[in-house]
């Protein structure tokens, strides 16, 4: 067996799930409906799992922490964050008495298999949740609200101090009831009279959710704040919630194609499936947020705020050729502009519409060839089988490519925009067939010990204006790619900075000692980052991403998409650059040119600058922390942002990023045409052999 072959062998499972993002599952089994004041404690099972937890987390976790005092304040923070980011539950003696109380006692707690701090906090959260739940319906029913009042509400409290009694939050409370009535107005409701509805059924079904908590949701929410301190795509599983999880995985080829996790009361697009509905449909993007489900044309919306995820998702499930309708709050503002209502059919994800595709873009002359890969595939049992017709992204890229070099194109723009990863070895390949042979990734473990992932064929595929288009969707193997073809100095990478993710996960059952001799209850399974990847530079793709050579304006808010919007993600960090790689990106004075001719060339471009001024204005709103709740005020923002959602996403809307993505390609293939250094006299010869 070949060293590389060895290689791949050992890191199989962990390339299977190296890029899956982070899934809260939520669906819990749910018996008699509990006592409205029931108190819940951990059971025997729960606690002996609480014990293993951290034994798995301090031995095979990437990043070695300390259990101490601080962990456990990072921990009870973290928990009244995840449980009331918003401020609208707790008040300031609430959470002062857990930090004296028990802020330093769930280290402690944690390495014991105890967790009853967790469910103290749980409970009081119950009762307040209630509470509020109980207030705004009693709003709802008798409250006038004066909308020519000219007060504000906060937005975002994430930061902001705890309300510091009764009086203040049901101030707060009274201003949210205000706010949701605006915006479901202002969203398609016509009438104050039809949002009150929509509100109060959305409490009652909050209230009758908390209402049937058990201890396993407690649970659930403490272990989910305890391993994310660890990082935010280390997660536990319960024996019930890995079941759900590998029902998800197997089924996300149905419906529309993609994953949903819960936060807070929101349920959120987690992922969207290269080649599902959603995919093929460009309407529902990660993040969005999704506030009711409608069937066909004419059913009603079903407002599912608040709702268990499990019952979103059957929900939105149904036969194939069926409509569904989703009421949805874009991430693109903020998850705070108004709603929009989108319709997708119901279909399997296809897997030819994941396959890499082409087309050609005429620029001022030149013949410029796009590339598009919306995931790194490859048809794995194809593969071992040796079948001479196996599916994999290199291989069709490969053939593209030639193609494109029979059709003389001068240059070629590769589109990874929206690529959240796939398959590690197929971002390797694929790098390959721009460069020769040489290292492209590297991966350390919990230990230290460092693999080097290499290309070890000799061929190039193409060796031309090369131009790598990414943006903040872009995560795992796009940014290996990326960071490759950026550090040998090949092409230039353009768009927005990418996601940051640069971690590699695994799932661990729990194991007992001695379970091989007699059989006891499952402890479930935990899923942890055990390693992390590096640039052949030595530099950490992990929290800042790959950094393009030259930026695009984007409508992603990167305040809420990307790695480093997560408070416990793992830092950036370097190790000695790969040994025998030489990192010579492409000189300066290359780059300042193609810098000069794009800023040259969109000043003069009227819909271009639109579309930037359009989104600084987009920018501005998803910043604002507070917001009028006077009347005229708030509608006149509220159609603002209607208009550039209005403008800016409609189908026969040109795709203005990879015009000047063309463009500036062509500019490389001009400056390589008179011989400047720096482009053509990259670190590589027209022959494919590397300059020595």
């Amino acid at each position: 067996m070949s060293r590389r072959l060895k290689k791949l062998v050992f890191f199989y499972p962990v390339l299977l799930l190296f890029f899956v993002l982070p899934v809260m599952a939520v669906q819990s089994k749910t018996g008699q409906v509990p006592a409205k004041d029931v108190v819940f404690k951990a059971s025997p099972v729960q606690e002996e799992a609480e014990r293993y937890l951290s034994r798995y987390l301090m031995q095979y976790h990437f990043r070695k922490v300390a259990v101490n005092d601080s962990l456990s304040q990072e921990i009870l923070s973290r928990f009244l964050e995840q449980l009331d980011e918003t401020r609208s539950y707790f008040v300031a003696p609430q959470v002062e008495s857990f930090r004296k109380e028990i802020g330093n006692r769930i280290d402690d707690d944690f390495l014991l298999g105890r967790a009853d701090a967790g469910f103290r906090v749980y409970n009081t959260f119950l009762k307040q949740a209630k509470q509020k739940m109980r207030f705004m319906i009693a709003q709802l029913d008798t409250a006038r609200f004066d909308f020519s009042v000219p007060e504000t509400f906060d937005l975002k409290r994430k930061d902001s101090p705890w309300p510091a009694g009764e009086a203040e939050l049901r101030d707060r409370w009274r201003k949210e009831a205000k706010y949701q009535l605006l915006n479901l107005k202002y969203s398609g409701e016509e009438s104050e009279e039809e949002p009150r509805k929509v509100l109060v059924k959305r409490y009652k079904n909050r209230l009758s959710l908390l209402e049937q908590q058990t201890a396993e949701d407690a649970f659930r929410a403490f272990t989910y704040a305890l391993t994310t301190s660890f990082d935010p795509h280390t997660n536990y599983f319960s024996p019930l919630d890995y079941e759900n999880f590998q029902i998800d995985m197997s089924r996300s080829l149905e419906g529309i194609g993609a994953k949903l996790k819960s936060e807070n009361e929101y349920t959120v697009v987690n992922e969207i499936i290269p080649g599902g509905p959603a995919f093929r449909s460009g309407l529902l993007k990660k993040g969005d947020r999704i506030v009711g489900v409608g069937q066909d044309e004419k059913g009603d919306i079903v407002d599912i705020v608040g709702w268990r995820i499990n019952d979103v998702v059957r929900l939105i499930r149904g036969e194939k050729g069926s409509l569904v309708r989703l009421k949805i709050l874009p991430v693109s503002q903020g998850n705070k502009g108004p709603s929009k209502v989108i319709r997708i059919v119901r279909d399997e994800v296809k897997l030819e519409e994941q396959s890499a595709r082409k087309e050609v873009i005429n620029h001022n002359g030149r013949k410029i060839g796009v590339i598009t890969v919306p995931a790194f595939y490859l048809d794995f049992e194809g593969q071992k089988q040796k079948k001479p017709d196996y599916k994999s992204t290199s291989r069709d890229v490969r053939k593209i490519l030639a193609e494109l070099k029979k059709e003389g194109v001068d240059g070629i723009v590769l589109d990874l925009r929206n690529n959240g990863g796939g398959a590690l070895e197929e971002a390797v390949k694929l790098t390959g067939l721009f460069i020769p042979e040489g290292p492209v990734v590297q991966i350390r473990n919990s230990h230290g010990g460092v693999m080097v992932l290499r290309d070890e064929e000799s061929d190039v595929g193409y060796n031309g204006p090369l131009a790598v288009l990414v943006n903040r969707y872009s995560a795992s193997a796009s940014e290996i790619l990326a960071a490759a073809i950026q550090d040998y100095g090949r092409g230039v990478v353009i768009g927005g900075r990418t996601f940051g993710k640069g971690t590699v996960q695994s799932i661990l059952k729990i194991n007992r000692p001695l379970n091989f001799f007699y059989k006891t209850e499952d402890l479930g399974r935990i899923k942890l980052t055990i390693a992390k990847f590096y640039r052949i530079s030595g530099e950490s793709t992990q929290h800042l991403g790959v950094k393009p050579d030259i930026d695009f304006p984007s409508i992603i808010d990167t305040e809420v998409v990307g790695e480093d919007t997560y408070t416990s993600s793992l830092r950036w960090d370097a190790i000695p650059p790969a040994t025998d790689s030489e990192v010579a990106r492409l000189e300066s004075n290359a780059i300042a040119s193609l810098k000069e001719k794009y800023l040259e060339r969109i000043n003069s471009d009227s819909l271009y600058a639109r579309y930037v001024n359009d989104l600084d204005v987009l920018n501005s709103f998803r910043k604002r922390e507070v917001i009028s709740l006077y009347e005229p005020d708030f509608k006149a923002e509220m159609d603002r942002i209607q208009g550039f959602e209005a403008q800016w996403n409609k189908e026969d809307q040109p795709d203005l990023l990879l015009k000047q993505s063309a463009a500036i390609v062509a500019d490389m293939a001009d400056l390589s045409q008179s011989g400047l250094v720096g482009v053509e006299a990259t670190p590589w010869q027209a022959n494919g052999k590397r300059n020595r």
